[in-house]
């Protein structure tokens, strides 16, 4: 494994097979039957609606694929070359994507709910696990053997683990949300590790003395740092969406409403990155909903799933939100350039369109996004 990373950043591997996670068009999928499935999202076809094909696949016959549902499916930050999966057979797996074998494998004592690789690190190769027990584990992929896994973890968890995310603006900066109500921010260069509880009360005193020091009133199973990495976003089974100044730990008090969450599991939800107002999209039953992240205001709903969505992510390079559901489908969403009149806002309610799967959707009237207006002129025009 150390061989393998040193070849890439010292040049030895050919740059022209691989490039930058976020730039690419490629997608990564991880199923509930242990399968991993490699798509390339190019629309050859030039059509508004299209159907992407799935490249390769780490099917039921491969002798490494995972035995049960797979959680968690990153790229390796810096190109596509790498990639890693987490699985219930607790198992935390490196991929050579060319060869679609494993370069390394870490085996874990308990099921493994998420992992995150740092998308800002130069310093570290260290991936972050939560699992069924109480502590946070890194692994360091430069060290290429399982027994290099941190074990010196951060004991300060009562519960089980369901989420984890480095922060997109210090390498060193993790969270971690637990089912024991609470979220904390560590700093791992440091021997004590933890920095902030966050506190929903921001340290006043609580009528309930069980939702002291606790972030939700339930089981936290999301996070999510905004782009620029000064907020925290996290999600309860309290039914309840929280945004925290990762900095101070405030609990900004932004009123989402009722943020329904039914996810017995780790619910993975995404921001926006590159627009004008910032958006939160949610896995809301069988749709998605569509928040501003500092307003609290809910925008829209999703609709195109037949069944509850697990997972959304966003593609800031491409401003493109994908979305995948216990229907079996992974559906591309993207900004609509034209909106429904008044009268059809019952066939087509949302601002955001599937340019996957409808494309039989019936053809309406509609008038051009008011957000899209090109406010420029050119220079023949001005004659």
């Amino acid at each position: 494994m150390l061989g393998f990373l040193s070849a890439r950043q010292a040049g030895l591997e050919d740059p022209r097979r691989f490039r930058r996670a976020e730039s690419t068009r490629s997608m990564l999928s991880g199923g509930s039957d242990g399968v991993i499935v490699l798509y390339d999202l190019e629309n050859s076809s030039r059509q508004p609606y299209y159907t992407c094909k799935a490249v390769c696949s780490v099917g039921r016959n491969h002798p490494d694929v995972h035995k049960y549902s797979v959680e968690t499916v990153q790229w390796y930050p810096h190109d596509t070359g790498m990639f890693t999966s987490s699985s219930f057979d607790k198992t935390l797996k490196v991929w050579d994507t060319n060869t679609l074998q494993t370069a390394d494998v870490f085996n874990f004592e308990e099921t493994v709910y998420s992992h995150h690789m740092s998308p800002v690190a130069t310093k570290h190769c260290l991936v972050a696990v939560g699992t069924r027990g109480p502590k946070v584990q890194l692994c360091d992929l430069k060290s290429g053997s399982c027994s290099h896994i941190l074990q010196v973890v951060f004991a300060g968890h009562k519960q089980e683990i369901l989420a984890v995310s480095w922060s997109p603006r210090y390498d060193h900066i993790l969270a971690t949300a637990s089912a024991d109500s609470r979220v904390k921010l560590w700093d791992v260069r440091r021997a004590s590790g933890c920095l902030i509880t966050l506190d929903q009360n921001n340290g006043e005193k609580s009528q309930a003395a069980e939702s002291a020091n606790t972030a939700h009133n339930g089981k936290v199973n999301g996070l999510c740092f905004t782009s620029d990495g000064l907020h925290l976003l996290t999600v309860g089974t309290d039914n309840r969406m929280r945004l925290w100044n990762s900095s101070s730990g405030e609990n900004t008090l932004v009123n989402y409403g009722k943020v329904c969450n039914n996810s017995k599991k780790g619910l993975k939800f995404t921001v926006s990155c590159g627009c004008s107002s910032e958006f939160v999209f949610v896995p809301y039953g069988s749709t998605i909903a569509v928040y501003t992240v500092y307003s609290g205001e809910q925008i829209t709903m999703l609709k195109g799933h037949y069944k509850s969505v697990d997972c959304c992510v966003f593609q800031s390079n491409f401003q493109e939100l994908y979305s995948g559901s216990r229907d079996c489908n992974i559906l591309a969403w993207v900004p609509s350039l034209y909106e429904p009149l008044p009268e059809e806002d019952e066939l087509i309610p949302e601002s955001y369109r599937n340019t996957l799967s409808n494309s039989s959707m019936t053809k309406t009237k509609s008038r051009l996004n008011p957000a899209f207006e090109d406010a420029w002129s050119s220079s023949d025009e001005e004659g």
